[in-house]
């Protein structure tokens, strides 16, 4: 059973989509759209975050999101699209394939981007993703105890990994990216079916809650023929 947010999402998604709702439309608010889902404010608020970042509503301070034009999605760093979601606006088909999930202990590098002790207990998922079946993106996710505990009884091969965070409580509030290039080791070879050394683009990524504590601290590494990134930056008033 999907989560309930991504339901919502999928729902109202369809409803853009068929012309329901034109661009200009407002959406019901979101007392109405609780009311109508039975649910909490959470999944209704996390439903809209997935539209708006897949650029289908615009919202404006004290009044319902509205529909705006359809346009063709990218994946973009001004706000965070889970992959498969990305992968599904693109025309491409996404598959997953966990090669891992263990609890091991965090290294110089994981424990600073985790504000953490060296050597402190963490969980590690690493994952295969696919386009159309095409290797795409080897993805090491490490997560404080914490967070990551409830991983070990998920199927991250059938779900999204953030989705089930998010519907066990965990509140993202904000990302920082650090992107760079660099040469395929043997386990990015064997995975992504390339060259050692064969140039990827990796992506270095920190999750933060409310509070400005890490939970997530992702090595994230793609083949470049596979997938690019877009940033859109805005011309600040002062000269």
């Amino acid at each position: 059973m999907s989560p309930r947010h991504q339901e919502i999402y999928q729902a109202i998604r369809a409803q853009i989509v068929d012309g329901d709702y034109k661009p200009g439309d407002e959406l019901p608010p979101e007392t109405v759209l609780m009311e109508e889902w039975k649910v909490s404010r959470g999944p209704i608020r996390q439903a809209l975050y997935n539209l708006r970042s897949e650029g289908l509503i615009y919202t404006t301070r004290g009044r319902p999101a509205r529909v705006r034009r359809p346009h063709q999605p990218t994946q973009t760093l001004a706000s965070f699209t889970p992959f498969s979601q990305w992968a599904l606006t693109s025309g491409r088909e996404p598959g997953n394939h966990t090669l891992s999930v263990s609890r091991r202990r965090a290294d110089g590098e994981i424990a600073d981007g985790l504000q953490l002790d060296e050597g402190a207990f963490i969980v590690e998922v690493v994952r295969l993703r696919t386009l159309d079946g095409v290797p795409a993106l080897l993805e090491r996710s490490r997560f404080t105890l914490d967070t990551g505990q409830s991983l070990f009884e998920f199927d991250a091969d059938k779900g999204s990994i953030t989705d089930h965070l998010v519907d066990v409580g965990v509140e993202f509030a904000s990302m920082r990216h650090e992107l760079d290039a660099i040469a395929a080791d043997g386990t990015d070879a064997e995975a992504l079916q390339i060259p050692v050394a064969a140039p990827l683009l990796r992506e270095r990524r920190t999750s933060f809650d409310p509070q400005g504590k890490p939970f997530e601290y992702s090595d994230d590494r793609y083949r470049p023929d596979q997938v690019t990134f877009s940033i859109m930056n805005t011309m600040s008033g002062e000269r």
